[in-house]
Formats: C-alpha cells, structure tokens, sequence
C-alpha cells in the first residue's frame, strides 16, 4: 500500500489572534491556517476585522494577543528588521488601491521590492517588465500611475507582489474599485500564486465572485469566525 503523501506546513497560522484600538475589539481570538496551494477567502461586514487579521498576517501590526506564525517564523520573536525581509523576500502584499509611487514608472514601481533587497537596477528592470507583459501591462511599463486606468494600477501593484516569486500573498479587496473585466484580470493573476506556482494566497473581499473563487471561506463577524466553508 502506497503511503499517502505528507501534508506540507502550514505557510501561515494564527492561533487565538485578539487585537483592540482603544477600547474597540478588532479581533476576538481569531484562529486560521493556510496551506502552500491553497486560496482562503476571508469576507464579512465592514468593521468585522477583516483587514486587521491581514495586518497580522503579514506583520505589519503585533497583536495584543495570539500568536502568528509566517512560513514557519513566530512573527512575535522577530524584530521589525527581520520581519520586513521576511516579507520582502516570501510575501507578496497588495492593497485595495495598490498604493503605487506616483512619479515612478510602472516598470520601476514593480521593480521597488527587488531594488530594496539590493538587486541590480537593469536586473531589477528587466524583471520587472517580465512581470508587466504577464500582466498584459508591457506597452505600459514606461507609464506613470496616474496616465493609466485603475485596473491597469491595480494589475501592476500585483505584479510588484508577484516580483519575488511569493510563497505567501496577501491581498486586502484588491478588486473593490474595479469593473468586472478589471477585477477578474487582477484575480487571475493573484490565483496563479496558487494554481501555477504553489503558493498560498489569502484574499480579504467584499466581492461573493472573489470569494467563490477560493479552496476555502472564512467569514467574519465582530472580531471572531462566524463561517467557515470548503468550496472545492
């Protein structure tokens, strides 16, 4: 009898997560685990803490409570150096209005995590306008932001998060702002982590078309899991 195959670690897990601002609860002993493939839905109401359980996610806030483990790193025994390598060299981030350098370039603003991590500048370029032409962006790396549409931005800040080849990306509502072509461009290109390369992809959204595209759904409501539902 063939020995079934052995499941990988977790890329990422939260264990009992609680977070307050001032006196509001944002999370209330949130636990969720993520394995390398596979494409969690995080959804919920505005305010359900949705966004804060990204932020902890990714190491950008240290909650009050809980633990974080990031591909098998405790986030709490890191200092803040650390965990910003770890996240330029392992995680991919993309917000809801991708925050691009308004006077870079697309090709250098997708360039960016590779440059601070001390890349060659043609490397760096060449790369990044590899990115651009998966992205269906190449006639558009020499753009600023502002001289392209928002699906066009948004297309580019996840490719500035593909870059680095991420074993982990997280993406907070990155199809809010977006039409129905823009918004399932983007998410294509954000499944691919998963499908095409074996990454783990964690996907903050309101939208129910994002969120029935994932292996899994956990839905929020004030601070603690309300649902959670295997969708493939």
């Amino acid at each position: 009898m063939t020995a079934a195959p052995p499941i990988p670690d977790p890329a990422l897990e939260l264990r009992a997560v609680a977070h307050s601002y001032a006196r509001t609860p944002a999370l209330r002993g949130v636990s969720l685990t993520l394995h390398p493939g596979e494409v969690v839905a995080v959804t919920g109401p505005s305010g359900c803490g949705k966004s804060t359980l990204l932020h902890a996610a990714a190491g950008l806030l240290t909650p009050q409570a809980g633990s974080v483990t990031l591909l098998g790193r405790d986030l709490t025994g890191l200092g803040e150096a650390d965990r910003a390598v770890l996240r330029r060299r392992e995680v991919g981030i993309v917000l809801q209005y991708g925050q691009l350098v308004p006077d870079l370039p697309l090709q250098d603003n997708v360039a960016l995590p590779l440059l601070l991590d001390g890349a060659d500048l043609t490397a760096a370029r060449t790369a990044a306008r590899d990115a651009l032409a998966r992205a269906g962006l190449a006639d558009a790396a020499d753009a600023v932001p502002q001289e392209v549409s928002g699906g066009q931005a948004q297309r580019a800040a996840v490719a500035r998060a593909l870059i680095t080849s991420p074993r982990l990306l997280l993406a907070d509502e990155p199809v809010a702002s977006l039409d129905a072509a823009g918004g399932r461009a983007v998410l294509d290109l954000l499944l691919s982590v998963a499908r095409r390369d074996g990454g783990a992809v964690l996907l903050v959204t309101h939208d129910n078309t994002a969120a029935a595209l994932a292996d899994r759904e956990v839905r929020l409501r004030d601070g603690v899991v309300e649902h959670e539902a295997v969708l493939r």
